[in-house]
């Protein structure tokens, strides 16, 4: 707490001020193909236009074709030589995912970072198209299923280059706040007992198990891709849009503990880009540096739980489709 409102830098020489220019200074990513979840909007906009500034192909994708097009020119605007492409993406539905992952791999291109940043927050009860609970649906499920899409583009992009793929989750200090036993595997949808702000940090939790199980699956094969969690910080942005209100009455009362985007863009650029995070993985990362998430995100018993439990789902969806 005391180098969030200071600033103090830790270890990694970076810290809750720092700002993702910042953190990715002299880095040349050139070469690099990425996809941001998410790009199109606040932190997941600041990211997309750090690593083009840094020179890597960037791919936005996102469910508003509009917005990322916009997103798109104000990069281009600010850096004329930026490699800026855009892709829809709407996380909340399987179809999409899929669709996605195909457009991308028919592009025959090279992929070796994948940031996993697109989220909702707080929203009132909703299934998603595949009968999904909508904030675990969007920000763990999606995810899931796209990171597993596109594995083997990453693993092959690794063993081609012999440059480490890195795939980064962000998840949220919130996902301390989530229901007693982690995930409610057996009530995922139950309307009745739900609670946005419980269901919000089940789906970073989950965040936070996916990219542990998945770092230790990886280790295992021997592949050359790192997996890491993030928490961005406390940053105002269009993710808050269904608790506005309540937020900025909060944010009177800590206002120490709030990031700028630049900023809350920070620490995923660090995780993504940054020589000194070579073969580093299973982490989970505060202000660019390593921090000790819940117990629950340690559960190894758990992690491999939800893994199941996600292939699940996603096979269930697979046969309706068919």
């Amino acid at each position: 707490m005391l180098r969030l409102i200071t600033g103090i830098r830790g270890a990694s020489g970076f810290g809750s001020a720092s700002t993702a220019e910042e953190v990715t200074e002299g880095i040349d990513a050139s070469g690099f193909t990425v996809i941001v979840t998410g790009g199109a909007s606040g932190i997941g906009w600041e990211t997309a236009r750090v690593l083009a500034l840094r020179k890597a192909h960037v791919i936005i994708a996102a469910r508003n074709m509009e917005a990322a097009n916009e997103a798109k020119q104000h990069i281009l605007n600010e850096n004329r030589a930026a490699r800026i492409d855009v892709q829809k993406l709407d996380l909340s539905s399987m179809k999409s995912v899929k669709a996605f992952a195909d457009n991308f791999l028919a592009l025959n291109l090279p992929l070796n970072i994948l940031i996993n940043n697109a989220g909702i927050m707080f929203c009132p009860f909703q299934l998603s198209e595949d009968g999904i609970e909508m904030q675990f649906a969007t920000n763990h499920i999606g995810h899931f299923y796209l990171t597993n899409l596109l594995l083997d583009k990453m693993k092959e992009t690794a063993r081609a280059t012999g440059i480490g793929g890195r795939i980064v989750n962000l998840s949220s200090v919130a996902h301390l706040v989530c229901p007693y036993e982690g995930i409610r595997f057996h009530n995922i949808n139950d309307k009745d007992s739900y609670q946005d702000k419980l269901a919000y940090g089940q789906s970073k939790l989950a965040n936070v198990l996916h990219a542990n199980e998945l770092s230790r699956r990886l280790q295992e094969e021997g592949a050359n891709i790192t997996v890491n969690s993030v928490h961005p910080g406390l940053i105002m942005t269009n993710l808050m849009r269904h608790s506005a209100f309540l937020m900025r009455i909060l944010r009177v009362f800590t206002c120490f503990l709030w990031k700028n985007v630049p900023q809350g863009a920070a620490t995923t650029c660090y995780v993504s880009l940054h020589p000194s995070l070579k073969g580093v993985t299973g982490k989970y990362f505060v202000d660019c540096n390593e921090y000790k998430p819940s117990k629950l995100a340690r559960d190894e018993v758990l992690a491999r739980n939800l893994w199941d439990f996600s292939n699940n789902l996603v096979n269930a969806s697979q046969k309706i489709d068919k």
